[in-house]
């Protein structure tokens, strides 16, 4: 185990993250090596940032090409990279959705998307989902659902309805005079990976429509074809007026967008802003990875590939197994206990997955993962499992 640099790293950090005791460096596809050189089938991807995989040669060979010629230029300025990015989110995104404005990461395009709709409805009331999390600073923290990200920092946001996900009454009960934004996660991520069910997301788009609210969907997680599909919205036949992106955009570098509708139309100038917003490196990035992704049909490998995942983990014989469920690459293995402790031992079998809540462990490894790979998790997942099964 290198101590040097997690004991360094431990020793000069805010705190505010659990430190696993495994030092990464190095990465290539669906692996990633510690310092030691043990390799790993990564079924984090950066929490779903390497969605083509770590150090694509199209994506490195992109930051390189532009960090030698312009990395910074102000948003007062037009760029050649920032307009060629604006122009293909506009044409792979759901139709409508051709007015762009370009951040930092998904927390920020929540934000964002919140004041748009403040703005556009002349609204403040907020509707969000029971579990949904759509990000840590204030705004969003205030449309995320639980109350250890929080409590600790009231008084937030006022206005800020919470209803049960995936049911309509609740929602048509909250949608007031008031509302001027409801938001919602397609498929719930860090909620235990809930997808919405058919016809729930049309219906809250009616809603919103009749009742004057605009709807927000959070696709910071679920785009770029981690569902199967490039924009998972794309499964419910829904155009949201307000959508936002981030994670896997750029492969690795620091973006996050909001694809705005008709409804809110173009904004008046001041009304937002960011330093590195729309950066030429980051725009380089993002226009790689969107190349690599319709190029190498990442959206349907997504797809036979998640299958396979979820078949093959739901073919698991384990009493401790309560539910297996997920949409494409983005899969959920509900346990009827603590999840921790199988994470830790998956690690030690060169699995690295994520926590969805205390009982979920969740996969979402590159879309560029083999389906030997796909298999090997499979394994190890039932291994480790059967391991614990025959413990007192």
């Amino acid at each position: 185990m290198d101590r040097t640099t997690i004991e360094t790293e431990q020793r000069h950090t805010s705190g505010v993250y659990t430190k696993r005791p495994i030092a990464l460096v190095s990465g290539f596809r669906a692996r990633v090596r510690d310092a030691d050189g043990r390799e790993y089938i990564d079924c984090i991807a950066g929490h779903g940032v390497a969605n083509v995989g770590h150090a694509h040669p199209a994506v490195v060979r992109a930051i390189g090409e532009q960090a030698a010629r312009l990395a910074s230029c102000p948003n007062g300025y037009c760029n050649d990279r920032r307009a060629e990015l604006l122009a293909r989110l506009s044409e792979i995104a759901p139709a409508g959705l051709d007015r762009i404005f370009l951040c930092n990461s998904g927390a920020e395009a929540v934000e964002a998307a919140l004041k748009f709709a403040r703005l556009a409805t002349g609204r403040a009331g907020i509707v969000a989902a029971m579990r949904g999390f759509h990000g840590r600073t204030f705004g969003a923290m205030s449309a995320t659902w639980s109350k250890a990200y929080r409590e600790p920092f009231a008084p937030l946001v006022p206005g800020v309805t919470f209803v049960p996900y995936n049911r309509v009454p609740a929602m048509a009960d909250a949608i007031g005079a008031g509302t001027g934004a409801v938001i919602l996660e397609v498929i719930q991520g860090e909620g235990g990976v809930h997808p919405a069910e058919d016809g729930y997301l049309q219906e809250v788009a009616v809603l919103c429509r009749r009742r004057g609210a605009l709807l927000i969907l959070d696709e910071v997680q679920t785009g770029f074809a981690r569902t199967g599909r490039m924009f998972a919205c794309t499964h419910h036949g829904v155009v949201p007026d307000i959508m936002c992106v981030a994670k896997a955009i750029a492969g690795g570098i620091p973006m996050g967008a909001v694809l705005l509708g008709p409804r809110v139309g173009v904004l008046p100038k001041r009304a937002h802003g960011s330093t590195f917003g729309g950066n030429p490196l980051a725009c380089a990035a993002a226009c790689a990875c969107i190349d690599v992704i319709e190029q190498e049909g990442l959206a349907p490998r997504a797809a036979d590939l998640g299958a396979r995942l979820l078949h093959g983990l739901r073919a698991i014989d384990s009493p401790r197994i309560r539910t297996v469920r997920g949409v494409g690459l983005m899969v959920a293995v509900e346990l009827k206990e603590p999840g921790a402790p199988h994470l830790a031992a998956l690690a030690e079998r060169g699995v690295l997955a994520l926590p969805a809540g205390s009982t979920v462990i969740r996969f979402l490894p590159p879309l560029v993962i083999s389906p030997q790979e796909v298999d090997a998790v499979i394994d190890r997942v039932g291994t480790t499992l059967r391991a614990s099964d025959k413990r007192p």
